[in-house]
């Protein structure tokens, strides 16, 4: 019987290789998705825990071993004369910009880099508008841990006027320039005072769009191998050789 099923699957040279480079790849980007949805629902959960725990001050934030959307509690004012703008930020189909600015906590004397949120820069010609308090403010923010590579502050930032106009950042490059100490990681604020818009998303493809992606890789991996399997049982080639021995046999 297994002679017999060997003897009838001709799958082909070609086919067979396409199918072993191809099948790898494409089971293990739906095992990669597995994971990235796994991850993502480790943030959400991470996420909401700390929306509930206690809000940390500057002067326990630089011990935090896990600080990723740790809460914190900062008093102190703004640095209006090194402003970033974060370019190329879009809402809703809409262009816009992120503005960041140094923020010194008077309890720790800690510079810390306060995302106040986006806002709308359509019309390019004209530099975008925004106000620095300049009163001592009671904040609450979060801490912003991106995936991934660190951002770098563009070529040269020493030779560029404020408040700059950047595509990506780094805190400890704008630190290191400034000759301040300061903490490593961005902090984006909650609703209250200094608040442009805010509403980031914690993560921005939930865990169920990556299971999506992992069910289509999977599909994609049975269509191949039962593509290879139809096609190692219906070999043309093998039909033809067939059926022209056929018609050569006497009657």
């Amino acid at each position: 019987m297994y002679s017999s099923i060997a003897r009838r699957f001709r799958p082909g040279l070609l086919p067979t290789l396409v199918v072993l480079v191809l099948l790898p790849v494409l089971i293990s980007l739906g095992v990669w998705q597995l994971g990235r949805a796994e991850e993502k629902r480790q943030l959400l959960a991470l996420d909401a825990q700390h929306r509930v725990a206690e809000p940390v001050t500057s002067t326990q934030l630089e011990a935090l071993q896990a600080p990723a959307f740790r809460r914190v509690l900062l008093r102190g004012q703004f640095d209006a004369d090194h402003s970033l703008i974060l370019d190329n930020r879009q809402r809703e189909g809409r262009v816009g910009i992120e503005l960041l600015q140094p923020f010194r906590d008077q309890a720790s004397g800690l510079w810390v880099l306060v995302n106040r949120g986006w806002m709308p820069w359509q019309d390019r010609r004209t530099p975008p508008h925004f106000d620095t308090p300049d009163q001592v403010l009671s904040l609450q923010a979060w801490v912003y841990v991106p995936p991934g590579a660190t951002y770098q502050l563009s070529a040269d930032p020493a030779n560029q006027q404020w408040p700059r106009l950047v595509t990506a950042l780094d805190p400890g490059t704008l630190w290191a320039e400034l000759g301040r100490e300061g903490y490593a990681h961005e902090l984006r604020l909650t609703p209250g005072p200094a608040a442009y818009q805010l509403g980031w998303p914690v993560v921005s493809l939930g865990p169920e769009q990556h299971i999506g992606y992992a069910v289509q890789w999977f599909a994609m991996s049975l269509t191949l191998a039962g593509l290879y399997v139809y096609l190692g049982f219906n070999n043309k080639k093998e039909k033809r050789h067939g059926s022209s021995h056929e018609s050569t046999r006497p009657v």
